[in-house]
């Protein structure tokens, strides 16, 4: 039986009158690149700020490993092993990249242990370089990250949520405001991380995420319209009505 890291049951969220998301249920797979999409307004930023604690659900549940953390706190996700990154960049674009992800492992390790000298904390500049490297910025440490191009922004800023040891990570359209070449890179980068642990990106660029995704999650006007093997859900009737005129 397919092991499940985070299970969704009838999740919906509300802005006063308005239903962003209606009676949402679905599981992800541990160790498993799952894509969300659909098409703008299908609900998958609110999907995805309900999903990574950013937004309380007026209604349902959420568990990660079995455990409910419905209504928990954001930095209470990090500490269990659910890191985000969204889309739109947050960095520290004045400092160096080496040094935004030094801030990020040193809020790790030093988050209750306020009376240790931080100078005094060993290892943090070592893991910075580390997870540099993981995400492909190596050679980029010195440079600050307000020089850097859209793209390493975003690797940087993966890095940083990378910092916490996630065993779930989630990116919400990791790809935005990419050029090709950028795109392509960010594609590669998320498949080398999903080797490692499970991933759960959000996308409206179907035909994106078709070739990478080992699973993928169609929302439509707030509901869930079809999930599956990327097979399943390229033979869905709906899912091709849907995305008529739509596809990236």
């Amino acid at each position: 039986m397919t092991e499940l890291i985070l299970e969704a049951e009838g999740l919906t969220k509300r802005f006063g009158g308005f239903t962003a998301l209606k009676d949402v249920s679905v599981g992800f797979e541990r160790n498993c690149l799952t894509a969300i999409i659909g098409p703008n307004g299908a609900g998958k930023s609110t999907f995805f700020n309900v999903i990574s604690g950013a937004f309380p659900p007026t209604s349902g549940r959420m568990r990660f490993e079995g455990r409910d953390i419905t209504g928990l706190k954001q930095h209470e996700f990090a500490r269990m092993g659910i890191a985000k990154s969204f889309q739109i960049t947050n960095i520290f674009p004045h400092l160096s990249a080496l040094e935004n992800v030094r801030v990020a492992v040193q809020a790790m390790h030093s988050r209750f242990d306020l009376w240790r000298p931080r100078e005094n904390l060993t290892g943090l500049i070592d893991q910075a370089h580390a997870l540099l490297a993981l995400v492909g910025l190596g050679g980029h440490g010195p440079r600050l990250a307000r020089d850097m191009a859209h793209g390493e922004q975003r690797a940087l800023e993966i890095a940083m949520a990378l910092a916490c040891e996630p065993r779930l990570l989630l990116l919400d359209e990791p790809t935005a405001g990419m050029s090709p070449e950028e795109t392509k890179g960010m594609m590669e980068l998320i498949q080398r991380l999903a080797g490692e642990r499970t991933v759960v990106l959000v996308e409206h660029k179907m035909k994106l995420v078709m070739g990478i995704c080992q699973r993928l999650i169609v929302l439509h006007h707030g509901e869930l319209l079809a999930q599956g093997t990327p097979d399943d859900i390229r033979a869905n009737d709906e899912v091709r009505r849907v995305y008529l005129g739509q596809g990236k």
